[in-house]
């Protein structure tokens, strides 16, 4: 029979088991809650880190001080701020000022003559001081360094040419397959080895690859385009014809908002409402105006003949507007979404949703829906019907371009070369095969494609966000909106896509484009709330005169009665 001291024994051992078991359970809690830290601060790349060692200019700058205060002659002293010396990057304060205009503080489509000073050129405002620099200016013994731009340098690239040599070949001897590869893959395909440079003075334009997949090293660039220059045939004003207020202009990229008619008039959605302007006598006329103030209008789109106007609102209805008598026609329902963009292709209405839908409606007959295409992922932001009617081009937030033969229920072709949302669709009007598209952010490519051999024929890369595209038969040339980060209008010489210029003054993103009837105005819509019409496409005088000077009989008195008998 057990006694009283081996109980007692025992629960001793028990309670001190039971406590070496709480403190190794508290010991691994505690090293996997260190693990996690250290995991998230690795994880946190853009925040500073909260432990480690000193940055590079931080003990530079702390070794500038000890010297200064040890009692040393420094003609340069430098502190670090307060809340750095921890280990701290410094952090910027960003402080904007929003405006949001209320409805009545401006007034729409109102002209602003630009600024413009007699006997300067646009772009050369550079002051010029009347000192000459010196250039052989000596260093003085505390100047800076001249420092190469490392973000900018492929170290694997530079240490590969540096222990490349040509006398000791260490992979001489049947390993010339191995170098190739490693060659090829620290270039990436883009450079030549031999012809590399090691360091760069100079932020280099992005490169991106063809097909699919893309690389994305630079998402924007301060450069501009470097797509070879196209030469001038012609003066091209730099600077704006006029400039419109445009209020409340939502900053959508995936809405059309612009449109101008055959009749001279320019169609704007501003919020809740639908503006004319007339470009003839300068005339303003409110169409339309939603009564809820959360609903809006998210595109237009005019009709050929010129007189019946399409509004597509946020609550998925199409409206049609006779705007000869200001008179609402009719409603179209059937989109569960937001209406994004709208074609006309002569009494069929096509409509892109938001949820990828794609409806033809027949605006003759009462049950209007005659068709749907649900190719689309997410939302269609670009429609255009091709000139002669046969092909539907359609481009959606899911980086897809698809072109639809007719009524189809299928695209006959697909295209996923572009790496963002495909809004700028156009097809050239003298070639009805060829369509123009454009992808957004991290694409900033136009690319030229043949829907009858589905091939690409052209791609050239803007280094901007493409929001619009126009074609001019005048010229043979292609326009251009961009956003993010230039902000400005390009003209391409077509087919060799060739930049002829560019046009600058809006100070955000352009959201669209309209051409004029006579083809000679373009009227960019921008999220700065102006509109401004450029004269870039104005047919020279002599030269439309000398084209069409024929002989013509003089008007008399027996030509008169020759064309009455």
């Amino acid at each position: 029979m057990p006694k009283r001291g081996d109980f007692k024994v025992e629960k001793l051992s028990e309670i001190a088991k039971r406590r070496n078991q709480i403190k190794q359970r508290k010991s691994d809690i505690m090293a996997h809650f260190n693990f996690e830290n250290n995991l998230s601060e690795l994880t946190k790349l853009d925040a500073p880190m909260q432990r480690g060692p000193l940055m590079r200019w931080q003990r530079k700058a702390l070794s500038l001080d000890d010297q200064a205060g040890a009692g040393g002659s420094s003609d340069r002293h430098l502190s670090l701020p307060e809340g750095i010396a921890g280990g701290l990057s410094p952090r910027r304060t960003r402080i904007g000022s929003s405006r949001t205009p209320s409805k009545g503080s401006k007034t729409p489509l109102t002209c602003r003559t630009p600024n413009r000073t007699p006997g300067k050129t646009p772009g050369n405002s550079k002051k010029v001081s009347g000192k000459t620099p010196n250039k052989k200016t000596p260093l003085t013994p505390h100047s800076d360094r001249f420092i190469p731009s490392r973000s900018t340098t492929d170290q694997d690239l530079g240490h590969y040419l540096m222990m490349n040599n040509e006398n000791e070949n260490p992979l001489a001897g049947g390993k010339v397959d191995y170098q190739q590869r490693v060659t090829e893959n620290i270039c990436k395909g883009q450079q030549d080895p031999q012809n590399a440079k090691i360091l760069s003075f100079r932020q280099k334009a992005p490169q991106a690859k063809e097909g699919y997949l893309n690389n994305l090293k630079v998402l924007y660039s301060s450069g501009k385009c470097s797509a070879p220059k196209a030469l001038s045939t012609r003066q091209i004003p730099q600077q704006p014809d006029r400039i419109l207020d445009a209020p409340e202009l939502l900053d959508d990229y995936y809405l059309n908002l612009l449109d101008w008619s055959s009749h001279n008039h320019l169609a704007l959605a501003l919020g809740g409402s639908v503006y004319l302007w007339n470009a003839g006598n300068s005339t303003v006329t409110l169409l339309c105006e939603l009564e809820s103030e959360e609903e809006y209008i998210s595109c237009v789109s005019w009709i050929k003949e010129g007189n019946i106007l399409a509004v597509g609102n946020s609550t998925g209805a199409v409206q049609l507007w006779d705007v000869s008598q200001q008179k609402l026609m009719r409603t179209m329902g059937g989109h569960a979404a937001r209406v994004g963009s709208l074609a006309w292709n002569s009494y069929i209405l096509s409509s892109g949703c938001r949820s990828g839908a794609i409806h033809h409606h027949d605006v003759r007959v009462a049950d209007h829906q005659v068709g749907t295409l649900t190719s689309h992922a997410q939302e269609v932001c670009g429609l255009q019907w091709a000139p002669d009617g046969r092909y539907l081009a359609s481009g959606g937030n899911d980086n897809l371009l698809n072109v639809w033969e007719g009524m189809a229920e299928a695209p006959v072709h697909s295209f996923t070369h572009h790496m963002a949302a495909v809004k700028a669709v156009a097809w050239c009007p003298w070639q009805p095969s060829v369509l123009a598209s454009g992808g957004g952010t991290a694409d900033r490519h136009i690319r030229l494609w043949n829907v009858l051999t589905g091939a690409c024929l052209h791609s050239v890369d803007t280094n901007s966000q493409v929001c619009s595209i126009l074609w001019s038969s005048s010229y043979k040339e292609l326009i251009s909106g961009h956003g993010f980060s230039q902000n400005q209008l390009i003209i391409w010489k077509y087919p060799a896509m060739g930049r002829v210029a560019e046009l600058t003054g809006h100070t955000a993103r352009v959201l669209g484009l309209a051409m004029s009837p006579d083809g000679s105005t373009v009227a960019s819509a921008a999220a700065d709330e102006t509109i401004r019409l450029w004269r870039c496409f104005e047919i020279d005088k002599q030269r439309k005169s000398s084209s069409s000077k024929s002989f013509k009989e003089p008007v008399t008195k027996s030509a008169l009665q020759r064309g009455i008998r």
